[in-house]
């Protein structure tokens, strides 16, 4: 049995809670609580109307003679790839673009056997029959490839991937000067290229790129694409006969006019009081500089929060910002909810309409890309409209 200091039975000071018979325990912190289902992992809630809405943005963008595909790389951006591109589909979209032949296979699984599948890596040693059983198009970068391609899958559909200044993937101009006969003669489906500075309208290299690609390509004939989400931002001339976007789709900038897709919230484990002058978190970098309630929420960087955003980043309980204190650790964040006046939410949010994903990526000092792509498994996913 508990001992409870005489001063200390319930209702005379520190609250107690019973937890059977005479038994107590005190409440670390006597606060209010939200009443709502509880939740053990950190959620991550993904708007597929908002998604789809921003294709047809991005797609309306361009005339209706230019195609509007969509990369669902990298498990769809973080998102889901089967989910995301099914929705896609029931969008429009008939051309999907993916890293690697693995990406494809799955892809392929999830939508059926109508939309193509283009593969960035082209046709890698190891890859013939995942291109041939799931019907994947490669986009072909080198001599080796195109050897490859034509001894192992001959008359199957390919296309070409040329290096128009990014120095990346792809031909060279050089190399496709000797290549490009004997490439046509097989009828490849597309000739791409990427632009590297897309997300910069004004910077040169842009134009640059667009004069490299049509002296490659012009006159050949064969659809062609330039442009990502960045590209079709540039104007028409950069949107050929295909376009890419990508993570215009999920919300992330260039595209400012995107609908945000994505909403993280962290479940609150734990609160507790800290008087002035007492520190949380590993290295004690975080001092309390007035008494504090501090929550503790399940969620840390092997979700995906990377440590770099500690400093700058809020926790929200709807409008109130609720500063994260401390380091940010593997699996445990701290975050000051003293502003909230005694309230205790069930969770708190991360990635919401007032801290969207490039503003988590600025505090990071990364990119939107890297923000998404960096979610862990443990989230419960749930796909349905954002609160």
């Amino acid at each position: 049995m508990l001992v409870i200091p005489p001063n200390s039975a319930p209702g005379t000071g520190r609250e107690w809670v019973e937890v059977g018979g005479s038994q107590y325990i005190p409440l670390a912190c006597n606060l209010p609580r939200q009443q709502k289902a509880p939740m053990s992992t950190a959620s991550l809630t993904i708007d597929l109307d908002a998604l789809t809405t921003n294709w047809r943005m991005l797609d309306s963008v361009s005339s209706d003679r230019v195609e509007t595909g969509a990369a669902v790389k990298a498990n769809g951006y973080g998102l889901g790839l089967g989910p995301v591109a099914k929705a896609l589909v029931s969008a429009g979209v008939r051309r999907f673009f993916v890293a690697v032949a693995e990406e494809g296979a799955e892809l392929r699984r999830a939508i059926g056997p109508d939309p193509e599948i283009s593969v960035f890596s082209g046709h890698m040693q190891g890859d013939t029959d995942l291109l041939a059983q799931h019907g994947l198009t490669p986009m072909i970068n080198s001599a080796d490839q195109l050897v490859r391609q034509f001894e192992t899958l001959p008359g199957q559909p390919f296309g070409v991937q040329l290096d128009s200044g990014m120095n990346r993937l792809g031909m060279e101009p050089a190399e496709w000067d000797s290549l490009r006969d004997i490439t046509m003669s097989q009828e490849p489906t597309l000739l791409m290229s990427h632009l590297a500075c897309a997300d910069e309208p004004g910077h040169p290299m842009n134009y640059r790129q667009l004069q490299t690609f049509r002296g490659m390509t012009d006159g050949l004939p064969v659809r062609r694409s330039l442009a990502a989400t960045g590209g079709i931002l540039l104007g028409p001339e950069y949107h050929f006969d295909v376009t890419r976007p990508g993570v215009g789709l999920y919300g992330g900038m260039p595209f400012e006019e995107a609908r945000p897709v994505v909403q993280i919230d962290l479940p609150i484990i734990q609160t507790r009081e800290v008087d002035t002058g007492e520190a949380a978190g590993y290295g004690n970098t975080w001092t309390a500089t007035r008494p504090s309630i501090i929550a503790t929420l399940a969620a840390g960087y092997a979700d995906g929060i990377h440590r770099l955003l500690g400093p700058k980043t809020k926790l929200y309980a709807g409008e109130v910002a609720c500063p994260i204190v401390g380091r940010i650790s593997m699996d445990l964040i701290t975050a000051d909810i003293t502003d909230l006046d005694g309230y205790v939410p069930d969770s708190l949010s991360l990635l919401n309409s007032a801290q969207t994903v490039d503003i988590l990526a600025d505090n990071a000092d990364t990119i939107g890309y890297e923000i998404l792509t960096s979610l862990g498994q443990r989230y419960a996913r749930r796909y349905g409209a954002l609160t």
